[in-house]
């Protein structure tokens, strides 16, 4: 019989091939979703579509002791929102309306894994040692600050299986949001804010969920926490000079004045006070496009979960690229 999994924010970027990863590792796959997400690129790989109510503990209970899950993986997040509340609501409410179910169930669980960001952590000084799962809470961003709040809801949970993953900026197939870049450096145009230099960190897709993965399979005891990147760190330029590789464009390299951009941001922030939507660019996200470092320290997840990420970012980024173009979400 196989043992069940339950994944939320399954229609999601890392949900669509968390699921597939799962379905391929022999698991009885339920996606949690909601009644309006376009699920057919997944529902091969699901056995069961589940629609919980993340403000019920009630139904929650219900639904967990019906179905027994071995493991449940908490995805499902939101990543920017106009009101800061509303990213505390679902991030960190939600979240522990969750937990609690899960916790006080009588389900056969081997592990509870939360997908958290470093977010939460926050980039730090260029010549500051890697981040480690000792750094300080410094978070530069409202979504940051919504996965702290979560992380520190979920420290009543110490003693439960547990594990808070923690991945840095993730790509591959379907990601829309650094496809914004890709998007970018197809036109020609290879822009940078300032001139100040850059440590970055990537994990491609694949490599994420193999870590969740890991943590539901061979993590134990109490609550344990993972930073996850592909275990290298990269300069500010790294990207479009890979992305230049593989397509062969001509790249027009400049540099934009922080303070040129920061009016822009603050400019297009008072634009769009009225509007359901969110602009593009921002004032909080300019703390996460200039910060100095995201080098990351992944040595706890490679001793306890057997992490071995295989893409680095030339690698992935060849994947990625191709997928986009065949896809003719590139030309």
């Amino acid at each position: 019989m196989r043992k069940k999994i339950l994944i939320t924010g399954a229609s999601g970027f890392v949900g669509y091939h968390l699921v597939q990863a799962a379905s391929e590792a022999g698991l009885e796959v339920h996606a949690a979703v909601r009644k309006t997400s376009d699920v057919s690129e997944i529902k091969s790989f699901v056995d069961r579509f589940v629609y919980p109510d993340f403000k019920n503990k009630d139904s929650l209970l219900e639904l967990l002791e019906l179905e027994q899950y071995a493991y449940i993986v908490h995805a499902a997040a939101m990543t920017r929102a106009k009101n800061e509340l509303d990213l505390v609501e679902v991030n960190v409410g939600y979240s522990e309306c969750l937990a609690d179910a899960v916790f006080e169930s009588n389900i056969p669980l081997e592990r509870f894994v939360f997908i958290s960001s470093l977010a939460a952590i926050g980039p730090v000084a260029y010549d500051a040692p890697a981040i480690n799962e000792q750094n300080d809470y410094h978070p530069v961003t409202a979504y940051g600050r919504s996965k702290v709040l979560a992380e520190k809801m979920l420290d009543k949970y110490v003693d439960n299986k547990l594990s808070i993953i923690r991945p840095t900026a993730v790509y591959g197939p379907k990601e829309k949001d650094l496809f914004v870049l890709f998007k970018t450096l197809n036109t020609g145009l290879d822009a940078y804010i300032g001139k100040s230099p850059q440590k970055l960190t990537f994990v491609f897709v694949k490599d994420l969920v193999n870590a969740i993965l890991n943590a539901c399979f061979l993590d134990k005891g109490g609550k344990k926490v993972y930073n996850i990147t592909d275990g290298l760190v990269y300069d500010r330029y790294e990207m479009a000079t890979i992305f230049k590789k593989y397509t062969a464009k001509s790249l027009y390299r400049f540099h934009l004045p922080l303070r040129l951009v920061k009016g822009v941001a603050q400019a297009m922030d008072l634009a769009y006070k009225k509007s359901n939507s969110i602009p593009v660019l921002y004032p909080e996200r300019l703390n996460e496009l200039t910060a100095a470092s995201w080098a990351c320290d992944i040595s706890s997840s490679i001793k306890n979960i057997q992490y071995r990420p295989i893409y680095d970012l030339d690698a992935g980024l060849k994947v990625t690229i191709q997928w986009y173009r065949d896809h003719k979400w590139l030309k």
